[in-house]
Protein backbone atom coordinates (compact mmCIF):
# COMPACT_ATOMS: atom_id res chain seq x y z
CA UNK A 1 0.00 0.00 0.00
CA UNK A 2 1.61 3.46 -1.11
CA UNK A 3 0.67 6.82 -0.11
CA UNK A 4 -0.24 9.59 -2.62
CA UNK A 5 2.41 11.93 -3.33
CA UNK A 6 3.45 14.47 -0.45
CA UNK A 7 0.80 12.25 2.01
CA UNK A 8 2.25 9.74 4.80
CA UNK A 9 2.66 6.26 4.20
CA UNK A 10 -0.15 4.25 5.94
CA UNK A 11 1.85 2.48 8.36
CA UNK A 12 3.26 5.52 9.75
CA UNK A 13 -0.31 7.44 9.66
CA UNK A 14 -1.26 4.71 12.02
CA UNK A 15 1.73 5.78 14.43
CA UNK A 16 2.31 9.69 14.00
CA UNK A 17 -1.05 10.98 12.68
CA UNK A 18 -2.26 12.15 16.11
CA UNK A 19 1.10 14.22 15.63
CA UNK A 20 0.08 15.39 12.35
CA UNK A 21 -2.78 16.95 14.06
CA UNK A 22 -0.59 18.87 17.04
CA UNK A 23 -0.64 22.74 16.99
CA UNK A 24 3.35 22.38 15.95
CA UNK A 25 2.14 20.64 13.15
CA UNK A 26 -0.46 23.00 12.33
CA UNK A 27 2.05 25.85 12.48
CA UNK A 28 4.56 24.06 10.74
CA UNK A 29 2.44 23.99 7.52
CA UNK A 30 0.92 27.66 7.57
CA UNK A 31 4.88 28.81 7.90
CA UNK A 32 5.80 26.22 4.70
CA UNK A 33 2.73 27.90 3.16
CA UNK A 34 3.76 31.40 4.01
CA UNK A 35 7.04 30.59 2.42
CA UNK A 36 6.03 29.71 -0.80
CA UNK A 37 3.34 32.29 -1.07
CA UNK A 38 6.73 34.83 -0.61
CA UNK A 39 8.15 33.18 -3.05
CA UNK A 40 10.98 31.19 -1.57
CA UNK A 41 12.13 27.61 -3.10
CA UNK A 42 12.06 25.04 -0.58
CA UNK A 43 13.61 21.83 -0.82
CA UNK A 44 12.71 18.94 -1.24
CA UNK A 45 9.73 19.50 -3.70
CA UNK A 46 6.15 18.78 -1.92
CA UNK A 47 5.89 15.09 -3.25
CA UNK A 48 9.10 13.76 -1.94
CA UNK A 49 9.20 15.74 2.12
CA UNK A 50 7.74 11.96 3.44
CA UNK A 51 9.59 10.11 0.93
CA UNK A 52 11.75 8.66 3.54
CA UNK A 53 8.61 7.50 5.22
CA UNK A 54 7.15 6.22 2.07
CA UNK A 55 9.93 3.93 0.89
CA UNK A 56 10.02 1.94 4.27
CA UNK A 57 6.89 1.36 5.98
CA UNK A 58 7.18 1.77 9.85
CA UNK A 59 7.32 -2.63 10.08
CA UNK A 60 9.79 -2.61 7.44
CA UNK A 61 12.18 -0.63 8.70
CA UNK A 62 15.62 -2.35 9.81
CA UNK A 63 18.09 0.46 10.49
CA UNK A 64 18.04 4.31 10.60
CA UNK A 65 20.39 6.49 9.69
CA UNK A 66 19.77 9.92 11.03
CA UNK A 67 20.82 12.80 8.70
CA UNK A 68 20.32 16.66 9.69
CA UNK A 69 19.17 18.95 7.09
CA UNK A 70 18.18 18.43 3.41
CA UNK A 71 20.55 19.74 0.99
CA UNK A 72 19.87 22.96 -0.46
CA UNK A 73 21.29 23.33 -3.74
CA UNK A 74 19.09 23.14 -6.75
CA UNK A 75 18.52 19.14 -7.59
CA UNK A 76 19.97 17.77 -4.85
CA UNK A 77 17.09 17.03 -1.87
CA UNK A 78 14.86 13.85 -2.62
CA UNK A 79 13.94 13.35 1.00
CA UNK A 80 16.01 10.05 2.13
CA UNK A 81 19.30 11.61 4.24
CA UNK A 82 22.55 12.02 2.35
CA UNK A 83 20.74 11.13 -1.01
CA UNK A 84 21.16 12.69 -4.10
CA UNK A 85 19.05 12.42 -7.44
CA UNK A 86 20.45 10.16 -10.26
CA UNK A 87 22.69 12.15 -12.45
CA UNK A 88 23.29 14.46 -9.26
CA UNK A 89 27.38 15.06 -8.15
CA UNK A 90 27.93 12.81 -5.35
CA UNK A 91 28.14 15.09 -2.33
CA UNK A 92 31.39 15.20 -0.28
CA UNK A 93 29.88 12.72 2.85
CA UNK A 94 28.23 10.39 0.55
CA UNK A 95 31.83 10.28 -1.30
CA UNK A 96 33.03 8.98 2.14
CA UNK A 97 30.23 6.98 2.85
CA UNK A 98 31.11 5.12 -0.33
CA UNK A 99 34.51 4.89 0.67
CA UNK A 100 34.02 3.45 4.05
CA UNK A 101 31.53 1.08 2.15
CA UNK A 102 34.30 0.19 -0.15
CA UNK A 103 36.90 -0.57 2.95
CA UNK A 104 35.00 -2.40 4.97
CA UNK A 105 33.04 -4.89 2.48
CA UNK A 106 35.26 -4.03 -0.72
CA UNK A 107 32.48 -3.02 -3.01
CA UNK A 108 33.10 -0.73 -5.61
CA UNK A 109 30.37 1.71 -5.99
CA UNK A 110 28.76 2.66 -9.54
CA UNK A 111 28.72 6.23 -8.97
CA UNK A 112 25.21 7.28 -8.41
CA UNK A 113 24.02 8.95 -5.40
CA UNK A 114 20.22 7.77 -5.37
CA UNK A 115 20.00 5.77 -2.22
CA UNK A 116 16.41 4.71 -2.65
CA UNK A 117 17.45 0.93 -3.23
CA UNK A 118 18.57 1.05 0.43
CA UNK A 119 15.61 3.05 1.58
CA UNK A 120 13.55 0.02 -0.12
CA UNK A 121 15.61 -2.64 1.72
CA UNK A 122 14.57 -1.39 5.05
CA UNK A 123 16.95 1.59 6.17
CA UNK A 124 15.08 4.72 7.19
CA UNK A 125 16.91 7.79 5.41
CA UNK A 126 15.82 10.28 8.24
CA UNK A 127 16.56 13.51 8.36
CA UNK A 128 15.57 15.95 11.69
CA UNK A 129 14.52 18.36 9.27
CA UNK A 130 12.33 17.47 6.62
CA UNK A 131 12.33 20.80 4.41
CA UNK A 132 14.78 23.68 3.92
CA UNK A 133 15.29 27.17 1.99
CA UNK A 134 17.06 26.87 -0.88
CA UNK A 135 20.91 28.16 -0.63
CA UNK A 136 20.17 28.49 3.66
CA UNK A 137 21.27 25.33 5.43
CA UNK A 138 19.28 25.07 8.59
CA UNK A 139 16.54 27.57 7.50
CA UNK A 140 13.79 25.56 8.64
CA UNK A 141 15.17 24.27 11.99
CA UNK A 142 13.14 24.86 15.18
CA UNK A 143 10.14 25.18 12.77
CA UNK A 144 8.42 22.32 14.33
CA UNK A 145 10.41 19.27 12.04
CA UNK A 146 12.48 18.12 15.45
CA UNK A 147 9.51 17.25 16.97
CA UNK A 148 7.43 15.06 14.61
CA UNK A 149 10.83 13.05 13.35
CA UNK A 150 11.90 12.56 17.64
CA UNK A 151 8.23 11.16 17.32
CA UNK A 152 9.34 9.13 14.77
CA UNK A 153 12.26 7.59 16.65
CA UNK A 154 10.61 7.23 19.95
CA UNK A 155 7.61 5.46 18.04
CA UNK A 156 10.36 2.90 16.38
CA UNK A 157 12.57 2.33 19.84
CA UNK A 158 9.00 1.81 21.78
CA UNK A 159 7.36 -0.69 19.79
CA UNK A 160 10.04 -1.98 17.43
CA UNK A 161 13.15 -4.17 18.35
CA UNK A 162 16.20 -5.39 17.31
CA UNK A 163 17.15 -1.97 14.70
CA UNK A 164 19.95 -0.71 14.17
CA UNK A 165 20.15 3.26 14.98
CA UNK A 166 23.57 4.62 13.17
CA UNK A 167 24.20 7.89 14.51
CA UNK A 168 26.73 10.10 12.77
CA UNK A 169 28.06 13.02 14.50
CA UNK A 170 26.88 14.88 17.85
CA UNK A 171 23.52 16.29 16.40
CA UNK A 172 22.18 12.99 15.46
CA UNK A 173 23.82 11.48 18.84
CA UNK A 174 21.82 13.78 20.42
CA UNK A 175 18.47 12.87 18.37
CA UNK A 176 19.20 9.55 19.17
CA UNK A 177 19.52 9.71 22.99
CA UNK A 178 16.48 8.18 23.82
CA UNK A 179 16.70 4.83 21.87
CA UNK A 180 17.12 1.98 24.33
CA UNK A 181 20.42 0.00 23.47
CA UNK A 182 18.61 -2.87 25.09
CA UNK A 183 16.63 -3.29 22.66
CA UNK A 184 18.53 -2.02 19.35
CA UNK A 185 22.13 -1.67 18.32
CA UNK A 186 23.13 1.94 18.28
CA UNK A 187 26.69 2.85 16.38
CA UNK A 188 27.98 5.79 16.53
CA UNK A 189 30.59 7.77 14.93
CA UNK A 190 31.92 11.34 13.55
CA UNK A 191 30.40 12.62 10.93
CA UNK A 192 31.40 11.15 7.81
CA UNK A 193 31.71 15.09 6.31
CA UNK A 194 35.20 15.79 4.90
CA UNK A 195 35.48 18.00 8.43
CA UNK A 196 35.57 15.09 10.26
CA UNK A 197 35.65 11.55 8.56
CA UNK A 198 39.17 11.24 8.81
CA UNK A 199 38.93 11.25 12.90
CA UNK A 200 36.74 8.34 13.35
CA UNK A 201 34.63 7.67 10.59
CA UNK A 202 36.87 5.97 8.33
CA UNK A 203 37.93 2.29 9.70
CA UNK A 204 35.13 2.09 12.10
CA UNK A 205 33.42 -1.08 9.59
CA UNK A 206 29.99 -0.06 11.02
CA UNK A 207 28.09 -1.21 7.66
CA UNK A 208 29.52 -5.36 7.96
CA UNK A 209 28.63 -4.73 11.82
CA UNK A 210 25.06 -3.99 10.53
CA UNK A 211 24.83 -6.88 8.50
CA UNK A 212 25.99 -9.08 10.76
CA UNK A 213 23.35 -7.94 13.91
CA UNK A 214 20.88 -8.42 11.37
CA UNK A 215 22.04 -12.03 10.07
CA UNK A 216 22.46 -12.86 13.58
CA UNK A 217 18.44 -12.15 13.89
CA UNK A 218 18.18 -13.96 11.10
CA UNK A 219 17.39 -11.59 8.34
CA UNK A 220 19.08 -10.99 4.93
CA UNK A 221 21.77 -8.75 5.05
CA UNK A 222 21.15 -4.99 3.66
CA UNK A 223 22.86 -4.95 0.09
CA UNK A 224 24.82 -2.06 0.19
CA UNK A 225 25.75 -1.95 -3.80
CA UNK A 226 24.62 0.76 -6.15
Amino acid sequence: MMAKAGELHPSWQQVLGHELQQPYMHNLREFLRAEKQAGKEIYPPGPLIFNAFNHTPFDQVRVVIIGQDPYHGPGQAMGLSFSVPDGVKVPPSLVNIYKEINADLGIQMSGTGDLTPWADQGVLLLNAMLTVEASKAGSHQKKGWEEFTDAAIKALNEQRTGLVFVLWGSYAQKKGAVIDQNKHLVLKSVHPSPLSAHRGFFGQRQFSTINQYLVNQGQAPINWQL
